[in-house]
């Protein structure tokens, strides 16, 4: 995976739960890397092994650390790294959960080596949509749940993901109905 989601776990735990516990993570975890650098590729084990390090240090459950860090990840980081790249996506939910199929492409464009899920809409009305959820990395549907939530916080609009299809549980892919307050996001 790339730093910058090694970073934002680091972010997340230190800035949540203090440096010390961040310094126990990297411990547990048998991570040696002293800064991780965003645009650098890391072992996608090194960042499952800081998560599984995270739940015992933490005493949290591996569902409760992966939304923390998806919705960390786009209320702290990726709004203040990416902000324009996030405004420039919509101007309520409903658009942005319209373009988000696009943002991972024009994503890829800052980091080429990038390999990023694929997502993809169904069902779209005013106040809902299907959120369909490729990636070839298992288990982190959390995280597109969080992600999802904090979207929504962006867009200051009460929402609602809910988990519809697992991959874990023998789907293709994992699936997401999101339903918000049209009145508030327009």
């Amino acid at each position: 995976m790339h730093g910058m989601i090694n970073k934002s776990i680091e972010d997340l735990v230190t800035i949540k739960f203090g440096a010390d516990k961040w310094i126990a993570v990297k411990k547990k975890a048998g991570v040696e890397v002293e800064a991780f650098i965003s645009n650098e590729s890391y072992p996608d084990q090194m960042t499952y092994g800081l998560v599984g390090a995270a739940t015992e240090v933490l005493g949290l459950t591996v569902d409760q650390v992966l939304y923390a860090f998806g919705e960390f990840w786009v209320v702290h980081t990726a709004s203040r790294g990416y902000g324009d790249l996030l405004k420039s996506a919509g101007r309520t939910l409903g658009e942005f959960l319209d373009y988000l199929p696009l943002f991972h492409t024009r994503v890829a464009l800052i980091f080429p080596n990038l390999q990023p899920p694929r997502f993809e809409c169904s069902d779209r009305h005013e106040d809902r949509i299907t959120m369909h959820y490729y990636s070839h990395r298992p288990g982190l549907s959390m995280v597109v749940v969080g992600m999802l939530n904090g979207v929504a916080q962006i867009y200051n609009t009460p929402a609602t993901v809910t988990q519809t299809k697992f991959k874990d549980k023998g789907a293709d892919h994992d699936e997401f109905l999101v339903v918000w307050s049209a009145a508030v996001s327009t």
